[in-house]
């Protein structure tokens, strides 16, 4: 007979997992996920508090929309509630094409290929696109999908300074074997500062490197069209051939897209692993966001409104003496090193009502710890006035 430990874990195995669970709490980091009531939105009510959301990256304010809303429901009522399978084993339905089909139009590109997440889009980029003797040459402060998706891949990464063209471009000339491809953040979430994209391309049209943009934070905020970096740089194609833009932060709903020439849509249709071998995204959702992008494109005022409180938030609290970055996106920053006293700060800051995120290792590097604030269009002025008076207080001014 066969004695069975009762433990459900290994032994070996639980002490492993004690070992690293209890020092990442011993060095501050552990996380805790707080569960929210209701629909994403600017102001709600959370165990008897009022809080003002200063945590999201739904920057237009379109997570709630009616119109998204009754778009959902109608997918629904259309497409039903799952696709069922992935993209090309019966899982590809109309609303999806018709997405891809949008997307392509608004960003100007001949085709798009949408991807459940943006992790799962840059995961394909690196792989698909690359092999053995190949370059990635990336920003050090990229997102951790394209560093993971440089790691899958069995291409050489080189990483250059943080938005330092002429770094990445020593970095491409560097690589004398196979082909380069350079991957870089549009608007680097944790920081809110553009990436020198102009001279990026040029570095890449005159070394034959491939360029890809992920325009998660971009998209839906700059640019007079609402499409991101490429549109406030007024980038075309040439100079960016590979876009990837998300679909749940200014747009409001979920999923990724990638957009550029019928062969780069095809390379990733063919060899991108994390397309091939998921489940296709709720057509549902995919309808509901051909009437975000038509939002984003026919109401110009929303975008208008957020550069507003941008520049309000921004003005006050130089006035303020509060050491803010000079970011011009949703994205602001403020760097104070310590991560115990970021936790306290951002832990003070949510108990008289705002709620704020605090970045920590490994999200951002040792002595980097910061209170990340994240504007939307639907912030008041006595919004930001309430916040900037607490943070004057929390942080000793």
């Amino acid at each position: 007979m066969i004695d069975l430990d009762p433990a459900p874990i290994p032994p070996a195995w639980q002490r492993r997992l004690d070992q690293v669970q209890n020092t990442l709490r011993e060095q501050l980091r552990w996380r805790l996920c707080d569960t929210y009531p209701g629909a994403q939105q600017p102001r709600y009510k959370h165990g008897g508090q009022w809080r003002i959301n200063f945590a999201s990256n739904d920057y237009l304010g379109l997570a709630n929309h009616p119109i998204l809303k009754r778009a959902l429901a109608e997918g629904v009522e259309r497409f039903g509630v799952g696709a069922g399978a992935a993209h090309l084993l019966g899982g590809h339905r109309s609303a999806h094409q018709a997405l891809e089909q949008r997307i392509a139009q608004w960003t100007k590109r001949p085709a798009a290929l949408l991807f459940s997440t943006g992790y799962m889009a840059n995961l394909a980029i690196a792989t698909a696109f690359t092999q053995k003797g190949d370059c990635l040459v990336q920003d050090k402060l990229n997102h951790a999908s394209m560093i993971d998706g440089a790691r899958l891949s069995q291409a050489t990464l080189k990483r250059y300074p943080h938005a330092d063209a002429e770094a990445a471009r020593r970095q491409i000339d560097s690589h004398s074997e196979g082909l380069t491809l350079l991957m870089s953040d549009g608007v680097f979430s944790m920081d809110g500062d553009i990436a020198p994209l102009p001279e990026l391309a040029r570095h890449c049209r005159e070394t034959q490197a491939l360029l890809m943009v992920d325009d998660a934070h971009g998209l839906g905020v700059l640019g007079a069209n609402g499409g991101g970096c490429i549109d406030h740089f007024r980038l075309s194609t040439r100079d960016v051939p590979i876009l990837m833009g998300t679909l749940g932060k200014a747009l409001g709903g979920f999923g990724a897209f990638v957009a550029g020439e019928e062969a780069i849509i095809e390379q990733l249709r063919q060899f991108g692993r994390s397309y091939l071998f998921t489940t296709a995204t709720p057509p549902a959702v995919a309808h509901a966001l051909i009437s975000a992008i038509d939002l984003v494109q026919n109401e110009p005022q929303r975008r208008a409104q957020l550069h507003q409180v941008i520049e309000y938030f921004q003005t006050r609290a130089e006035a303020m003496g509060i050491p803010v970055t000079h970011s011009h996106t949703p994205i602001q920053p403020i760097v104070l090193g310590d991560e115990s006293r970021t936790l306290q700060i951002a832990q003070a800051l949510q108990k008289t009502g705002f709620d704020i995120g605090a970045i920590r290792p490994p999200t951002v590097p040792q002595g980097q710890c910061r209170l990340r604030i994240t504007l939307r269009a639907d912030h008041r002025q006595d919004d930001i006035e309430a916040l900037l008076d607490a943070l004057a207080g929390a942080l000793d001014f």
